[in-house]
């Protein structure tokens, strides 16, 4: 079987971090781009969209953000499955029609989470399962027809709607880029020793259950690709029912 074609739409401002991890986590030929450089595919040539997280707001004034939102309507627009990872989960419902606010807190470090009901994505999770969080907005209004996924007591960690899925959580963080993140951030001395402190091996080791979302995802890609006829992507103008 050919690999998957999946566009990573890279929104960390050049973090290495964010390159290595995802280019570790999916199984596929990746085409990346530095969506906060103004780097957009030129197609839709691709068999998904994964879109990654970001330091900036989907609310955010930033020339990179509304062309990235264009594509990334189009690509749903022709039915191409798409990923997103916190800013990327909410960058997915903020196009579809959702709501995306500060929201008041900074949830970071390993966090408890719990996913809701039958869901393709968190097949293989347990229904409580531990993941690396690092965020300060929130969706706090899903789209309109969008099913919830999982969640925690600061916001909404996951939902579905069609083709596409956002994960407010991070399964792509291995320990160096957890303590990364948490030396940038500006933290009380008292939290960021407190959350330094989590980083272990163990709690790693139980977070990496979370990964299996990738897996999932990929999977329901593939999925697509049998029960369907061969399309070009580029005159892919309607998704077809799933």
């Amino acid at each position: 079987m050919s690999q998957l074609r999946i566009a990573v739409l890279n929104a960390s401002h050049r973090d290495a971090n964010t390159t290595r991890n995802f280019r570790r986590e999916l199984d596929g030929s990746l085409a990346e781009y530095d969506v906060t450089g103004g780097s957009i595919p030129e197609t839709y040539a691709f068999d998904a969209v994964v879109i990654t997280g970001s330091r900036s707001s989907v609310y955010w004034n930033e020339s990179w953000i509304e062309p990235t939102k264009d594509w990334v309507a189009e690509a749903i627009d022709r039915g191409l499955p798409c990923l997103g990872i916190c800013w990327g989960h909410q960058l997915l419902a903020d196009v579809l029609g959702g709501t995306v606010e500060d929201m008041g807190a900074y949830e970071v470090g390993y966090s408890e989470i719990e996913h809701t009901g039958e869901s393709r994505l968190f097949e293989g999770i347990d229904t409580a399962f531990t993941a690396f969080t690092s965020h300060s907005d929130e969706v706090s209004a899903l789209p309109a027809g969008a099913e919830p996924l999982a969640e925690n007591r600061y916001s909404n960690h996951g939902f579905r709607k069609g083709r596409v899925f956002g994960v407010q959580f991070h399964p792509e963080y291995d320990q160096k880029t957890a303590r990364d993140l948490v030396h940038e951030k500006e933290l009380t001395t008292e939290r960021r020793d407190s959350v330094l402190a989590e980083i272990t091996d163990e709690n790693y080791e139980r977070a990496c259950e979370a990964k299996r979302v990738f897996e999932n995802f990929l999977e329901y890609v593939r999925e697509l690709q049998t029960s369907e006829p061969v399309v070009d992507s580029e005159s892919r103008s309607e998704p077809s029912s799933s």
